[in-house]
Formats: C-alpha cells, sequence, structure tokens
C-alpha cells in the first residue's frame, strides 16, 4: 500500500491465512507482508488465502501489503519464460513486453483491491550481469513496465539481487541517464542480516527513503506458536516512517530522557512539566513556576489518590508514568507513528532511564526498551505494545 513506512516486512510463498497473520500482528515484529499476486514465473500460482477480503483486512489492521509479480525473466536466466533480448529499437520487444506485464498485474491488482498509487513489485531473479543484451533488455522490460504503471496510476518498483537488476538499474541511472525509466522503489536481495537499507551498489542519495532490504532469506520462523517459511525484509518507503506533531503541554518541555523522583523543594524544568501535566489531569490550577510548592505538593496526593498509587506527594517513577502514558492505549509497533508513541516512550524513560528520544517514532531502540520493560514485567518479550502492554505502563507498574 501507498503508505510511508520504516519497519519489518516478511515475505511468503504462499499468502498466509488470516488467524496466521492475525497471530503475527501481536507476537511478530513484522507490519508489512509480500504476497505474489502473479507473472507466469510464480512458484506459488495458487494462492487460496488470497482474495479481495484479505487485502482489504490487512490494510485495516495496518499492514502494509507489498504486491509482486514474478512475470518473465531475464533472458539469460535459468526460468523457462524470458525477456527478448533482441537489440533491435533500443529492445522494443522487451519494453513492449514490459508493458503487457504491467497490464496484467494491473487486471490481478484490481481484482484485490489495491487501491491507485500502489508500488507494484517486479521480481527478476539472478542473472548474469555481464550478459550485455540480457541487461540491457531486461531494463527495456523494466522501462516498459514502469511506464504502463505510471500511464495506469500505480508506482513501480523492482525486486532483485543487490548484484543484478539493482546495480543494473544504478549503473543506467548514473552512466545513462533518460535512456529507461526507472522505478519508484528498489527491493534488494542481499543476505548479509544486516537490518538497514544501505547498500554499497547504490549512492546514497539513490531512492532515498525508497527502499527495501532482504536480508535473510528462506528462514522458519514461529511468533504467538505460528510458524511461517519467510524472508526477512527492512522497509523504508514513502519517506519513511513520521509522526504528526505532537499534542500541545501547556507551551512546556515535557520529554525528558530520564525523570527522576521530584518533592516538595525542587526546583526547574521538571517540576513544569509535573505541573502541566497535573493541570490537564485536573488536579492543579496554580502557576507553572518550576517550584515544587505545598500547592504542587496536593496536586499530586490528590492525583496519586485518584489512580491508587501510594499517596505519598512525592512523584517517583510510578507516578511519572501513569502521568505520561495516560490517553488511549494505542496498539503501537516498529513502523508506528503516533503521539501515543511519544507516550510510551515517556512512560519508558520514566519507567527505567532508557534515554529513548521521544519521536513518535516506534524504532528498533523503542522495540529494544519495550522488550525489556515487558521481561521484567513477566510478559512476553514481543515488542508489539498491545492492551497486555498498556496496562502495566499507565497503572505505573515497573
Amino acid at each position: 500500500m501507498p503508505r510511508a513506512f520504516t519497519g519489518y516486512a516478511f515475505d511468503a510463498c504462499e499468502t498466509p491465512s488470516q488467524s496466521e497473520m492475525d497471530t503475527w500482528r501481536t507476537s511478530s515484529p513484522f507490519w508489512g507482508v509480500g504476497v505474489y499476486i502473479a507473472g507466469v514465473n510464480r512458484l506459488c500460482d495458487t494462492q487460496a488465502n488470497l482474495n479481495s477480503t484479505w487485502v482489504a483486512t490487512q490494510a485495516s489492521r495496518g499492514w502494509r501489503v507489498l504486491p509482486i509479480t514474478v512475470g518473465l525473466q531475464a533472458s539469460c536466466s535459468s526460468f523457462p519464460d524470458k525477456i527478448n533480448p533482441t537489440p533491435t529499437n533500443s529492445y522494443a520487444a522487451a519494453r513492449a513486453q514490459g508493458r503487457a506485464e504491467a497490464v496484467t498485474t494491473v487486471s490481478a491488482s484490481q481484482s484485490l483491491g489495491f487501491a491507485q498509487g500502489t508500488t507494484h513489485w517486479l521480481d527478476i531473479e539472478d542473472f548474469d550481469y555481464l550478459n550485455t543484451d540480457c541487461r540491457r533488455s531486461m531494463l527495456g522490460f523494466v522501462s516498459g513496465w514502469t511506464s504502463k504503471l505510471h500511464a495506469l496510476g500505480y508506482k513501480s518498483g523492482l525486486y532483485s539481487n543487490v548484484a543484478a537488476g539493482i546495480k543494473a538499474v544504478e549503473a543506467a541511472r548514473t552512466l545513462s541517464p533518460g535512456s529507461y525509466e526507472l522505478p519508484d522503489q528498489l527491493w534488494f536481495a542481499h543476505f548479509n542480516g544486516q537490518v538497514t537499507t544501505s547498500t554499497s551498489v547504490l549512492a546514497p542519495s539513490a531512492w532515498r527513503h525508497q527502499r527495501i532490504h532482504q536480508y535473510f532469506g528462506d528462514s522458519t520462523r514461529t511468533y504467538g506458536g505460528v510458524a511461517l517459511d519467510i524472508d526477512l525484509n527492512w522497509m523504508d518507503v514513502g519517506g519513511g516512517t513520521h509522526a504528526p506533531a505532537p499534542s500541545p503541554h501547556c507551551g512546556v518541555r515535557i520529554d525528558f530522557s530520564s525523570y527522576g523522583v521530584l518533592r516538595q523543594g525542587d526546583s526547574g524544568a521538571k517540576v513544569t512539566a509535573l505541573q502541566c501535566l497535573l493541570k490537564q489531569q485536573g488536579v492543579y490550577d496554580g502557576r507553572l513556576n518550576g517550584t515544587y510548592n505545598l500547592a504542587t505538593k496536593n496536586a499530586v496526593t490528590k492525583f496519586q489518590k485518584k489512580y491508587t498509587l501510594a499517596d505519598t506527594g512525592v512523584v517517583n517513577r510510578s507516578t511519572w508514568m501513569v502521568l505520561l502514558a495516560k490517553g488511549s492505549p494505542a496498539f503501537s509497533k516498529v513502523g508506528s507513528g503516533t503521539d501515543a508513541v511519544r507516550r510510551i516512550q515517556r512512560a519508558l524513560n520514566a519507567a527505567g532511564d532508557e534515554g529513548l528520544t521521544i519521536s513518535g517514532v516506534f524504532d528498533r531502540r523503542t522495540e529494544a526498551a519495550v522488550k525489556r520493560y515487558q521481561t521484567g514485567r513477566g510478559l512476553p518479550a514481543t515488542g508489539v505494545v498491545a492492551s497486555s502492554t498498556w496496562a502495566p505502563l499507565q497503572q505505573g507498574l515497573r
């Protein structure tokens, strides 16, 4: 789907069932999924679970669905159905084949309910990069595919080995600009285990925030008791996950790398933040002066009684956590970009001095902190913040 996202994705030859998807949503780090929708060289061509209801359901549950076509392959590959390598008229035959592939893909896509603007991924498997006609006809095919997808209102993506198709399009971009219409996004296979979209094959500025890295392949992974055979990917597409502007908090700073204990007589920016949070909870009507005075202490005690905390009038970690985590317990995991994520990050900093940047983007550092908190509470260390993790955070349980 055409949404900005930075996070984990998997692809499986056979589309998982709905129950498998639901289990993995709440127990795995993944929130992107590749599915094979078309192509004469598609290995798993039955796809019993894949239909428009499946696609719509995943979209409604936050999944980024990546439709993949395994169509004609490079002429020097080992596949039976191949791209025409004839060089006449700048590989016109290959370009025409690419346009036809795009039409077939869009037909399948529309039957599954993918919206216009969706990136469709063309899977070009390994081939001999040094074979000139093979490489150039492949580029012609990708160019035809891309131009037709654009004409039909979709985006173009290319999946390939980093040393084959990806190397070819980067060479085309730098050495013969304008000769081919290049894809909008790249998905490169390089099984180096590095969870990043950086690669020496692409210039840092090329396809920036428009990349997926398949960093591990052919692996059986189990989450929530459900095992699937998958490839593992890290996505950074559409500009990457970003969070909306933060909710206003009295015009004062409330974001800190740690919070610590506050009591009557203290002063400073954290006291001002405390007074703001208490005011927003309706228990403090004094000035935001950064001085922990008697009125502030009374407000803290009132808040602690209201939320069954020890009513000491001293702000300990638990009191901070309840203040900072209050709000709707929105489902969050790597790839989320919301104000709720800011509340998670603040509460974790209060609980354990995690030193998280309060960005609103659920990144891998936030995931690691969530796992540490879950382990400490005796919860499954999924890194996913659902109701079972929100509840202790909002109760101030460390």
